[in-house]
Parts: structure tokens; sequence; C-alpha cells
């Protein structure tokens, strides 16, 4: 038999087990080895910290981005209603261009508010002021076709009390005007409407809409003439020119009957590109704008346009 100091000698070697274990653990926690694992938690604790403060600035950008979000605060901002300058022309207080300067000079309110800016919207519920007076919209679109005679004014007011274009109109429709202009000595086909919309787009340039004129002037304009009317001649404005001019007539008094077709009509354009290459205007009768024909219609008199013309000139501008 083994002597008893075995057993002892096992329960020592059994503590000496437990301190090489206790000393490999205490090793473990300051050996080297140990130190890098555990270098790994501090720097991944590190960038948790970093992390969170980056994520604090983003919130705190988007929160400064959002009370904006690129919104203006105006008129022109909010989907309700239609734009100011285009209710005023389709009330028939003048051309979009005229409606923007009544605007800008501060003489329309809304809600009994004055407005400057353009792009501002009104809905049907809201009350405009043109100069103090209350603008009425109009609730059935009308079109007539007058044949203006001389001495005749294409204007909605004139302070002299001269005979306007509209004193021939005697059917009861607010806000009638004229669609552009024929100067003072000329005649021929006007356009009187209520549609703000389809009288801006018949004027603008841009649409390019053919107007035809029939022109007695003095003398027999050459082929070389009647290039540079086409070719175009410089004025203050700027150019002015003719789409097509042909000869339909010379009289025995030495005068011609030009027909004349224009894209866009700028003041008193035929009289002065004429006076230019020497041929003054005698007789000025427009016959046509678009498909829509003087015809026969006797001087100082109307007539309402037919479905068939009111659909083409709509055509004619993009708006059917």
């Amino acid at each position: 038999m083994e002597p008893p100091a075995s057993k002892t000698t096992g329960r020592a070697g059994a503590k000496a087990t437990q301190g090489r274990a206790g000393t490999k653990a205490t090793k473990s926690r300051t050996g080297e080895k140990p130190a890098k694992r555990g270098a790994k938690p501090t720097e991944r604790g590190a960038k948790s910290t970093e992390r969170p403060a980056k994520k604090s600035t983003r919130t705190t950008l988007k929160s400064t981005k959002r009370p904006g979000a690129g919104v203006k605060k105006t008129a022109t901002a909010s989907p309700e209603g239609d734009r100011l300058q285009k209710v005023l022309a389709l009330a028939g207080c003048g051309s979009r261009r005229t409606c923007e300067e009544f605007i800008q000079t501060g003489r329309v309110m809304v809600d009994n508010e004055v407005v400057t800016e353009l792009g501002t919207r009104v809905r049907p519920d809201q009350t405009i002021h043109l100069d103090g007076e209350l603008v009425k919209r109009p609730k059935n679109l009308v079109y007539f076709a007058l044949n203006k005679p001389r001495n005749v004014l294409c204007t909605n007011d004139d302070p002299a009390g001269r005979r306007r274009a509209l004193d021939f109109i005697h059917e009861r429709a607010t806000g009638l005007f004229p669609v552009g202009r024929l100067d003072q000595n000329s005649e021929g086909l006007l356009l009187i409407t209520n549609d703000g919309e389809l009288g801006y787009r018949l004027t603008h340039p841009s649409y390019e809409v053919a107007k035809v004129y029939h022109v007695r002037v003095s003398g027999t304009p050459t082929r070389d003439e009647i290039a540079k009317m086409n070719r175009g001649l410089y004025f203050e404005e700027g150019l002015m020119k003719t789409e097509d001019v042909r000869i339909r007539h010379t009289y025995k008094d030495g005068t011609t009957l030009l027909e004349i077709t224009l894209r866009e009509g700028q003041n008193r354009e035929i009289r002065r590109i004429l006076a230019r290459i020497g041929h003054n205007v005698l007789d000025l009768v427009r016959v046509s704008v678009g498909s829509v024909k003087l015809g026969k219609l006797p001087l100082g008199e109307y007539r309402s346009l037919t479905s068939k013309e009111v659909r083409e000139l709509k055509k004619l501008v993009g708006m059917l």
C-alpha cells in the first residue's frame, strides 16, 4: 500500500493544478495576446461612439432641410386655381401681356389685397378688382367677326370718347375685347371675343397665325422690292418682314393692288415697310385671320363665328 502522504500529495497536486490554471487565467487577462484581443473591443467601442455622432449630425441636417424642403412660400406653390393674368385676360381686361403689366404696377387686388406677383393663382371663389372695379368672369364664351370701318379704334377704352370696334357689337356679353389691332385708318376683318386664351394665342408671334391683307399702293413694286419685303427690313423695333407678297391688279391711275400675308403683326408694319421702299399705302383691308374669311360681310356689320370656324382657330393655336 502507498503511504498516506500520497493523498496529501494528490491534494497538493490538485491545488498546484488549480494554481497553474489560475495563473494561466491571470496571464490570459494580463498577457500580450489577451491584451490584443481586448484592444478590438476598445476600438469597436470608439467607433460606436463616433457613429452616433455622425448620425446625429445627419439628423440635424435633415431637420434643417425639411421646413424649407424646396417649397417657395408664394402663391405659385399652390396648384389651385388659374394664373391671375390668365383670368384677367379671359375676363376681357386686355391681352395677357397687358394684364401682366396691370399686376406688376399694383393695379390688381385679390380678396382686397394688392397683388404684384405674376405667378399668383386665384380660385373661382376669390374676388378680383382692377383699378377698384370688380372683374366679372365670363360664363359663356362668344366669338364675332366685324368688318371694321376706318376711323374706328381697336381699344377697350378711349378717354377721348372716339368710336371703338366694341361699339358695333350689340350682344349682351361680358369681357369682350378685339383680337389684335387694325390701325385707325385700316378696314377689314377684326375678331372680337371674350375668350382670353384664344385671343392671346392668335396674336402671339410664336403661333405664326397667317393674316392676309389687300393693300392698294402708289406705283408698282418691282421684283427686287418685293424680295426685300420678304427678306425683311430693320426698324427701331427690329426686323419687320412679310410672309408673301403678290400683285393682284394694276390700275390705269398708276396704283397697284397687293395681297400681303403676315405671320406677326407689329404696329403699322405694312405701311412702314411699303413706305421704306417708296410705295405709300392708299387703302388697307384685312381679309382673313387664319381660316376665318371676311367674305361679303358689309362694312360696319358683324356676325358670329360658326362652331367650325372656332374649332379651326383653336386647332391652329394648339388648343384642341
